[in-house]
């Protein structure tokens, strides 16, 4: 590697390292041992992240699709430098997860699957946040996912509709909370529920191609980006 990108990729590393939001008081270091496993894995995120760099000139824009992997690199790696930081004292060791923890406290998730639910709590979001819709939240919206459903099974979808919007109420009172966040897949039952919820309850909606793909550094960037 020359010496160019040697000092890109250590600019990197700086942006990388450097606190997201909030207010966090860095100590001085203390003697330790470097985590060179980890250090070498947090460089190659970074060296990945670099290549964009070039496949972007002359303009260094990405395409949504690019900046995705782009970002996603980099807070690979930030999750490593931070744990790194945190070996020599210089900042608490908290996980993705950890942070996650704090902050979704102050949603309400809605999903469409219990499969989704199950990620959202393995990377940390408490399950008293989380709804499952597993329905849209208008009968006629139906018609759009399946267009052959009879009449009469709509029926029993408005009920369904009626128990997820006072799940939904309930929560909102029981938890205090107004902040409606919307996470589902890319696909027509997403969107829908997305649309809907932004019109009824204000909600922020995240829409992913790959759900069950999304990692815990990325799910803290949607949080604290929504915060």
């Amino acid at each position: 590697m020359d010496t160019l990108r040697i000092k890109q990729a250590e600019d990197l590393i700086k942006k990388a390292g450097s606190a997201s939001k909030g207010s966090e008081t860095l100590k001085e270091p203390r003697e330790g041992t470097i985590n060179t496993e980890l250090f070498e894995k947090a460089f190659k995120d970074l060296i990945k992240a670099e290549d964009f760099i070039y496949s972007s000139l002359p303009s260094h824009e990405l395409s949504q699709e690019e900046a995705q992997v782009f970002t996603r690199k980099l807070l690979d790696a930030r999750e490593k430098i931070e744990g790194m930081l945190a070996d020599f004292g210089v900042m608490e060791k908290a996980s993705s997860e950890d942070k996650i923890g704090k902050i979704s406290q102050e949603f309400i998730f809605i999903t469409t699957k219990s499969n989704f639910k199950k990620i959202l709590v393995k990377m940390g979001v408490n399950v008293q946040h989380i709804i499952v819709a597993g329905v849209p939240l208008e009968a006629e919206d139906m018609k759009q996912i399946n267009p052959k459903i009879p009449d009469a099974a709509l029926k029993s979808i408005n009920k369904k509709i009626e128990h997820v919007k006072n799940d939904i109420s309930r929560k909102m009172e029981q938890l205090n909370l107004k902040n409606i966040l919307v996470m589902a897949e890319n696909d027509l039952s997403g969107q829908l529920l997305g649309k809907r919820a932004e019109d009824i309850y204000g909600a922020q909606v995240i829409l992913e191609d790959n759900l069950k793909d999304l990692k815990a550094p990325e799910l803290l960037k949607i949080l604290s980006d929504a915060h």
